[in-house]
């Protein structure tokens, strides 16, 4: 038990309890939501474990220290007061990510600059060199968050941010953050039962979350590299255990899961990157409009997309939306249709009642996810059974 420590795991604003869900099924210990992240405890194995299976997580982080700061002399003098050479050497590199809520500290990449130089100072005070930045793959990232007058200083174990798996090579024009991605689908209720549908696929991002989620696959095996594997405690013969472990995990599908796009150049982006994932044998995608469309066999389909929003394609919105919500009613029965939106005047003309909206943010827009259930014939005629 000794060996177990807080980590905090930031994801975006509506996923909370999601990821809590996650690290709960995980083996998490003492779980508790925040607001874009939720804490909890595990052991170094745990942290290696996260990194690769949550799919709601875009940092894992591993506090290091807090204390109270009134003055940027306060911040400075205080992390060059810690045994930085425990954690990394002069040759070594390393980078400063701060996020900052405070009226006493306003400027965040200032923070990140005093930071820096009190660890460096420190170096070259104490073995006259000092380690050089490496935004990029550095030995060490440290994350200062500062609310308010307390500093927390804490070691980013997970470096890039964990949305980029490692399977996306083609993007198009609006692609959509493989973390919302996921998320969205989890909040779906998506678990790999029927059959999957989205119908506006563009490079494929939905598609491959869905798959990974049906299979139990863990989002960030194609990843090339975690922060944690450039510490002075990597354990390389311990991640191997539990990659073969949660990899003994995955599951047979017996479903169909397919995507369909009009651009040929969003199709061919979505094979590239399916096949990237090594996912091409549970997915189909092929050049269809999703409006001259109708839905293949009786069984449930659960059906999950991001429509165009206007705001980098140029579409008749009120137009487009009437024919989601057409196409729905008259080709999709036996539907549960989830999409998300920004273009909240435009969900007025979809022409059903979504039974439930979900706020969350597609990048900085506001947006809300909704859900339209499709009956199997009308929905009177579903009460009369």
């Amino acid at each position: 038990m000794e060996n177990n420590f807080k980590m905090i795991a930031k994801t975006m604003y509506g996923f909370e309890p999601v990821l809590a869900k996650e690290l709960m099924a995980l083996g998490a210990m003492d779980v508790k939501e925040g607001t874009r992240n939720v804490s909890f405890v595990g052991d170094k194995g745990f942290m290696y474990k996260a990194n690769l299976c949550l799919r709601t997580a875009i940092k894992i982080l591993k506090p290091y220290q807090s204390f109270k700061i009134f003055s940027e002399e306060d911040l400075y003098k205080q992390i060059y007061d810690l045994p930085w050479e425990n954690f990394m050497d002069v040759d070594d590199t390393l980078a400063i990510d701060a996020t900052v809520h405070s009226d006493t500290f306003t400027h965040s990449q200032y923070i990140s600059l005093k930071t820096k130089d009190a660890i460096v100072d420190r170096f070259r005070d104490k073995f006259d060199k000092r380690p050089n930045v490496d935004l990029d793959f550095p030995t060490l990232r440290v994350n200062i968050h500062i609310e308010k007058n307390f500093c927390n200083v804490s070691f980013d174990s997970s470096g890039q941010s964990l949305h980029k798996r490692g399977y996306k090579t083609a993007t198009n024009i609006a692609p959509i953050n493989e973390v919302l991605a996921a998320g969205m689908l989890l909040l779906s209720g998506w678990d790999g039962q029927c059959d999957f549908l989205d119908p506006m696929c563009g490079s494929g991002t939905i598609l491959i979350e869905a798959a990974m989620i049906a299979c139990n696959i863990p989002p960030n095996l194609n990843r090339k590299e975690f922060a944690f594997e450039r510490w002075k405690d990597w354990d390389e013969d311990l991640f191997e255990k539990i990659e073969a472990s949660v990899l003994k995990k995955v599951r047979e599908f017996h479903f169909t899961i397919q995507g369909y796009d009009t651009a040929p150049s969003a199709v061919h982006k979505a094979i590239d990157n399916i096949e990237n994932a090594n996912l091409t044998e549970f997915i189909k995608v092929k050049r269809q409009d999703f409006f001259e469309s109708e839905k293949e066999g009786e069984r449930h389909l659960h059906m999950l997309f991001n429509p165009p929003y206007g705001e980098r394609l140029e579409i008749d919105m009120p137009k487009f939306y009437k024919s989601i919500g057409d196409t729905l009613k008259q080709a999709y029965p036996g539907t549960d249709a989830w999409f998300i939106t920004s273009n909240l005047e435009a969900i007025k003309h979809v022409g059903l009642r979504p039974s439930r909206k979900i706020k969350l943010y597609n990048g900085a827009l506001e947006s809300k996810l909704l859900k339209y259930q499709i009956y199997q014939g009308s929905k009177k005629a579903k009460y009369q059974e």
